[in-house]
Formats: C-alpha cells, structure tokens, sequence
C-alpha cells in the first residue's frame, strides 16, 4: 500500500475507534508488505486481541492472499474469538487497487464478551436455544496461527497422524494450501515434522494438489 493511503486509513481507524470506544478494536493489514510476518500497519484498541503494529496477519489475511484473484464481496458482521476467550463481532472490508486488486484489509473486531454473556442469561429465560460459537480464530502471531491452521485440519481428517494414509495426508495438506499456510514462513518444516514425512513428499502432494485444481 502506499504510504498515502496507509496514512488514511491510520486517521479513518482512529476516528473509529474514538467514535465507538475502547472495545472497537481497528486494524490495517498491507497485503502488499514485503514481509508477511509485519502485516499489521495500523491498529487502534490494540489491547482487545493483543496485537500491535508490526504483528503479523491473521486467518482472514492469508485467505485474501491465496484467493486474491477470486475473492468477490467483502465479510461483514461474523463471529471470531481472540486467544484469551473474547467474543467478537468482526468486519473485514478488503482495500483495493484501480484495477480491483486487494492490496490491504481495513477490519473491525468489537468485544462483545459482556454482551454476549448477557444475552445468554437472557434467553435461558425466554428460550432453549443455545449460541452459536465463534468459528474464526484470531492468532496474536503467525506461530500461534499456524498452530490453529494445523489443528482445524486435523480437526478435519478426524484421526491421529498414526492413522491417516496417503489420501488423509494430502487431504490435510489441501486444507492447509487452501487456508494459505504455506504462505507462512518456515511453514513448510513444521507440517513435515507434523506428519511425519519428508520436505521431498510436501512438495509432491503440493504438486498433485496445485495438478489437481488445474484440471477441475
């Protein structure tokens, strides 16, 4: 992004966060930062998932940019949930180019944790029907984000490492290419140590699969 535009959006995600307090968390991811580790080029409320300028990008970001070329609207008003157990409601507006590229990620996470408990205590008197839960996980770093990124495609497969056969693993690296894990640094390491195969194996999944997607 341009240092311009960056300069905006710094100033837009203050005027937010003053204009809706201390539990409007704003921040500005550059997607087209030259390290993917320091994202992060503004953020207000900072304090609500942990997270301060030069942090790295969160399950969102790498999405944005394994699909850059595909991703349609933008994704207002969902659940997430930080580390320590907040409950959010989130709004990821993707920044982009003239030519319609997204080249940053203006998004909004407001706590509601207190809200949320109240509503609860709230319907147990009107109805039975429980909450849904947060289905995003905010990662404070990358290593805690891929950590969540290999446990949800373990989560997947549904069976130990022991267990899984060749179809399993390449599934579980499939979930992993498509989340955009392997646009982590040093990524490629740690799912090898993981599944407990050779860096010479990833890439021949990785090859199948990238074959795979080109002939459907």
């Amino acid at each position: 992004m341009k240092k311009t535009e960056i300069d905006f959006y710094q100033r837009l995600a203050h005027g937010l966060a003053v204009q809706f307090g201390s539990n409007c968390e704003i921040v500005v991811h550059d997607l087209e930062s030259s390290d993917l580790n320091h994202s992060i080029v503004a953020i207000e409320n900072g304090h609500i998932s942990g997270r301060k300028i030069g942090d790295g990008p969160s399950h969102i970001v790498l999405q944005a940019l394994h699909d850059r070329d595909h991703l349609k609207g933008d994704r207002l008003s969902y659940m997430t949930r930080t580390k320590d157990g907040k409950i959010l409601k989130s709004s990821t507006i993707y920044i982009r180019n003239e030519s319609g590229q997204p080249v940053g990620i203006f998004a909004i996470n407001y706590d509601i944790s207190l809200m949320s408990a109240a509503a609860q205590q709230i319907s147990s008197f009107i109805s039975t029907d429980s909450e849904e839960s947060p289905d995003e996980p905010i990662a404070l770093n990358v290593a805690d984000l891929l950590d969540e990124l290999i446990t949800q495609s373990a989560r997947s497969i549904g069976k130990p490492v022991a267990l899984m056969t060749r179809e399993d693993k390449i599934q579980f690296i499939r979930s992993l290419n498509d989340a955009g894990a392997f646009l982590i640094t040093k990524s490629g390491p740690k799912v090898c140590e993981y599944l407990s195969i050779s860096k010479y194996t990833l890439y021949t999944y990785l090859d199948e699969i990238k074959s795979a997607q080109q002939n459907t």
